[in-house]
């Protein structure tokens, strides 16, 4: 098999190219396989609504829930088994990848319970039984950024396990997350963990933004404010990129350290606006040592008709500054736009599990009534 050339022209740009998705079916069909080999496909990642989709939806699953039905498991541990089970099951396909890129790439993320977003110490509980659980090197631990979360991702860090960091949407609050993890590196390698084996990502969410300032945009409705239109997202993140250049390229605390940068990711990456191109949140975010984690349907798109545009990030600080001044300056507020987004992230994964459980407990009650 031959690999897309255009997702292989992104790939050598520097961009670490993951799916976000994953089902049993994916696995065991030899689709992930399929994408790895032909697609530049170096990692995955879940979310609790990825899960809610490929599980309640879906008769792939009826035969383990009815198993583990007739063990008399519970709900919580009936979807923690299932989850674990794929994610497992993905690593192992992604094995090749992580030794192949020393442990760089090769990653397959799964998030906690998204109920414990705002609980500092049940976060990290889940987050270690979730590595012992899956129990494979190449597994990242998602943990969200709000500020519960900050404190979680040091301890699990120190702990010696990998965290993806999810839901940041600010460059405010991806500051406090890298202070997080150069934190937890310094308590780990104070613990006597081996640094190099840590790895990181911070997965910095792109449309969203654009659709809650958009909205504010056409609510404001000036020709100035309408100008603006699906240009501050990419500015977000252009901010975010110089904010790890300064932490991890050129920072002193880093440098001591002798430990792995923490990579942004480009999370939330499909085109919400059918306005915008396609693949927009992906060929204007290429730069070294990035990730970009996209559903299929954005995937697909850019193999056919994407672009790589080497020069989206890397000097357009400056720039990006004024774009966020001139929406400032149209009447929007940043700090309503991030705390509105942050609790609308939380709730949206809380919603997918809850429909999960329910789903899920229909299914066991079922199967015990036999």
């Amino acid at each position: 098999m031959t690999q897309n050339e255009k997702l292989a022209e992104l790939s050598a740009a520097g961009v670490s190219v993951w799916l976000d998705d994953l089902s049993r079916d994916l696995i065991t069909s030899g689709g992930l396989q399929e994408v790895i080999d032909t697609k530049s496909v170096v990692g995955v990642t879940t979310n609790p609504s990825i899960f809610q989709a490929s599980i309640s939806k879906t008769r792939t699953y009826d035969a383990q829930i009815n198993e583990l039905a007739a063990r008399d498991a519970d709900v919580d541990s009936t979807i923690r088994t299932i989850t674990t089970d794929d994610v497992r099951s993905a690593c192992d396909v992604l094995a090749p990848v992580y030794a192949a890129s020393n442990g760089v790439d090769g990653r397959v993320s799964i998030e906690v319970d998204p109920r414990l977003a705002h609980e500092t110490d049940k976060t990290v509980e889940q987050a270690i039984e979730l590595w012992k659980i899956v129990d494979r090197p190449n597994l990242l631990i998602k943990i969200p950024a709000t500020k519960a979360g900050l404190p979680a991702i040091t301890r699990v860090l120190a702990e010696g396990i990998s965290v993806n960091v999810t839901l940041i949407f600010s460059v405010e609050r991806y500051r406090g997350v890298m202070d997080a993890y150069l934190a937890g590196i310094e308590a780990a390698a104070a613990a006597g963990h081996d640094v190099s084996a840590i790895h990181s990502v911070a997965s910095f969410f792109v449309s969203r933004v654009d659709t809650e300032i958009d909205k504010r945009l056409e609510a404001i409705g000036s020709d100035a404010a309408l100008a603006l239109r699906g240009k501050a997202a990419l500015a977000n993140a252009r901010l975010a990129y110089a904010a790890y250049q300064e932490i991890f390229e050129s920072g002193e605390r880093f440098a001591k350290l002798n430990a792995n940068p923490q990579r942004a990711l480009w999370a939330s990456t499909g085109t919400k606006n059918p306005e915008f191109p396609d693949t927009l949140y992906v060929s204007e975010l290429v730069a070294p040592n990035t990730v970009n984690t996209m559903p299929g349907k954005t995937m697909d798109a850019f193999a056919d008709h994407g672009w790589v545009n080497t020069e989206s990030i890397i000097g357009q600080d400056l720039s990006s500054h004024e774009v966020f001044l001139a929406v400032a300056a149209a009447g929007v507020d940043f700090d309503d736009v991030f705390t509105v987004l942050e609790d609308e992230g939380v709730s949206k994964f809380e919603d997918a599990w809850n429909e999960l459980l329910d789903a899920t407990t229909a299914q066991l009650d079922a199967a015990k009534q036999g």
